[in-house]
């Protein structure tokens, strides 16, 4: 399980996961994901009380308001192996942390 948060009007990198699945649940502030696996995309608004999965091969990235950060936890099932797991992809906006 990990807390994270994203400062106001930053973007994460797209990335996806080559083993694990994770469940985010959304603590505070507002913000957007995006998720897109096979042939099917979405962007799914981020605000205190959403809970969303991001199955194994998903690709997504995350962004924050402009006025204000989003933190979340997220839980990784099987547990985060290690950096490797990570892989960079191809995202929907312009990734402002690196």
């Amino acid at each position: 399980m990990a807390h994270f948060e994203l400062k106001a009007g930053a973007t994460s990198r797209a990335i996806s996961h080559r083993t694990v699945e994770e469940v985010w649940f959304v603590l505070s502030g507002r913000g957007e994901m995006w998720r897109r696996q096979g042939q099917r995309e979405e962007v799914v608004p981020l605000k205190a009380g959403v809970c969303l999965t991001i199955p194994v091969g998903t690709h997504f990235q995350f962004r924050a308001s402009s006025t204000e950060p989003v933190a979340a936890v997220g839980v990784t099932m099987p547990p985060w192996p290690g950096k490797e797991e990570a892989v960079l992809v191809s995202g929907l906006w312009q990734a402002t942390e690196l």
